[in-house]
């Protein structure tokens, strides 16, 4: 017997950024439908509802925040597990949104620019499907270097500097 493959729903106002996270999908199994807000979004909901909603939050039009709080009043589509993909974490756009959504809902994001292995990883781990240890291996190791890839744009040039000799003084394997 073959699984049925599941349905996630992309949200997401940029073109590439759809059709990037889309691709991922198809490439990984999955069924794809997409809307570019929050409208879109509800209309595809009422098409058929999807397995999963990646959702971007700041987008014009109908917000993915807004969208949320639109999902959350019917029982039904309040119980479709939500994948926050989103730029604004940080900043004054998105930060706020995404603080009230962590908080009172799907508590769990991505943030752009996110790797194929990353993403497709976080959407099995909320379906509750198996994961190859290959496919976790490279979602942990491109999530550390993401995690790396801020702290080094917020460090000072002395911390840069003793991070540059240590990595040069690090031998290949982990032994120094």
């Amino acid at each position: 017997m073959t699984d049925i493959p599941r349905t996630v729903l992309v949200v997401d106002d940029e073109t590439d950024v759809r059709n990037f996270l889309k691709a991922a999908l198809l490439e990984a199994g999955f069924k794809v439908v997409v809307a570019k807000d929050g409208f879109e979004a509800l209309e595809q909901v009422q098409a058929g509802e999807p397995d999963l909603i990646s959702l971007d939050l700041v987008m014009p039009g109908k917000s993915g925040a807004k969208f949320y709080r639109d999902l959350t009043k019917n029982k039904q589509w309040a119980k479709i597990p939500i994948l926050i993909v989103t730029g604004h974490a940080h900043d004054e756009l998105g930060n706020a949104d995404l603080k009230e959504l962590t908080m009172s809902g799907p508590g769990v994001y991505l943030e752009k620019p996110v790797s194929p292995q990353n993403y497709i990883a976080a959407v099995k781990r909320i379906l509750g499907m198996d994961t190859s240890s290959d496919t976790e291996k490279s979602a942990d190791q491109s999530a550390l270097k993401d995690d790396l890839k801020g702290l080094i744009d917020k460090a000072d040039s002395r911390t840069l500097e003793e991070l540059k000799k240590l990595l040069a003084n690090k031998k290949p394997g982990g032994a120094s």
